[in-house]
């Protein structure tokens, strides 16, 4: 069975993402578009529009010494826009180390990312990480 065209939109923007790739994110991500970001910590909030969607993930990359990255587990698509990412998480950052399950909530249309809402399986270990 052939993946679903979504689900292959996603994949191709974690892979851009581990490569740091800005190009490919901004042909992915509309430029209106906005990630929310759970909890309370330095990297919590919404991010309105691909300028500062790319900057909070530059941002991550910066406090984290460039050791923060993401691992895609399971795809899931509903065919009428939304998928969702189960992924697992690691980094280190003065001194800690990240590594637990996060979900992403992406949700497209015409062909580009125009929301993204990331859960976390224990909102207190990135609350800690990321403080």
């Amino acid at each position: 069975m052939a993946e679903h065209p979504d689900i292959t939109l996603v994949k191709r923007g974690y892979e851009a993402f581990g490569k740091g790739d800005v190009a490919t994110l901004s042909e992915l991500i509309a430029p209106d578009a906005v990630h929310h970001m759970f909890g309370a910590s330095l990297v919590s909030g919404d991010y309105h529009g691909l300028d500062a969607i790319l900057g909070f993930y530059g941002q991550l990359a910066e406090l984290s010494d460039g050791s923060y990255a993401v691992e895609p587990e399971q795809f899931f698509a509903d065919g009428n826009g939304t998928v969702i990412v189960v992924h697992r998480q690691t980094g280190k950052r003065n001194g800690k180390a990240l590594d637990n399950r996060q979900a992403l909530v992406f949700e497209l249309r015409d062909g580009k990312i125009v929301e993204l809402h990331d859960t976390s399986d224990d909102v207190t270990i990135d609350d800690d990480f990321w403080s």
